[in-house]
């Protein structure tokens, strides 16, 4: 695929993927009792309360012009931990709703691109319509991993650090949240100097991509791409 391509098929994925992970936070906060999402129009799928010029669409589009792995963030859905009817709880429940959202994503993405392929082959008329959709299918499955495991980086402000902190003593957890003020520096240090960790870190979801290949492998379509 060439760029223009490439940028079609994998942006609605991406940006779907972000928005229902920034809704499951602020649904999993009104559960929890703050209902500050709820009340400030963030809790829906409208993409555009979500959209972040830089995280949403900048970065994105940068990444795959540079050929590197697609990635980025909408914004954050605005919670207050103080309304949660158990502050401890509540926060790990909600830090850990966006991540959830997208492995669920993940694994509900390979029996629907299983069930495409099969009505591709039963209707060959729309081979390349369905094929295409497919494709954006698969891209769900690796992108929603990715965005999982990403978020767990226990790297202040990513959820995986509103988990971390509550196994730390309590004076190293107040000075370890008290990264939040630099985080995204730490984040882009470590995304850019630091890639084998990074990799490691997410090996586990570049194996469940392997895995769910494996499962659909029989069913793809031709590349609706190919010339």
């Amino acid at each position: 695929m060439d760029f223009a391509q490439q940028l079609a098929l994998v942006f609605p994925v991406l940006l779907f993927s972000m928005v229902a992970h920034e809704y499951a936070h602020g649904y999993a906060a009104l559960k929890q009792g703050d209902m500050t999402a709820y009340q400030l129009g963030r809790l829906t799928f409208n993409p555009i309360k979500h959209i972040d010029p830089f995280m949403t669409i900048i970065l994105p589009v940068m990444l795959a012009f540079l050929g590197g792995p697609i990635f980025g963030g909408a914004k954050p859905v605005p919670v207050n931990p103080r309304n949660y009817r158990n502050y401890r709880r509540g926060d790990i429940i909600v830090s850990l709703a966006g991540v959830v959202t997208n492995i669920g994503i993940a694994f509900a993405c390979v029996p629907l691109v299983i069930l495409v392929g099969l009505l591709g082959q039963q209707i060959p008329g729309l081979l390349r319509p369905l094929g295409v959709l497919q494709q954006m299918l698969i891209a769900g499955v690796f992108i929603n991993l990715i965005l999982a495991a990403f978020n767990l980086i226990p790297i202040p402000p990513l959820d995986g650090s509103h988990v971390f902190k509550y196994l730390l003593p309590p004076r190293w957890s107040l000075q370890y949240q008290r990264l939040g003020a630099v985080g995204l520096l730490v984040l882009f240090a470590v995304l850019s100097f630091g890639r084998p960790l990074v990799d490691a870190w997410l090996s586990p979801a570049y194996l469940l991509r392997i895995m769910a290949e494996r499962v659909y492998f029989p069913y793809l379509l031709p590349n609706p791409f190919g010339t």
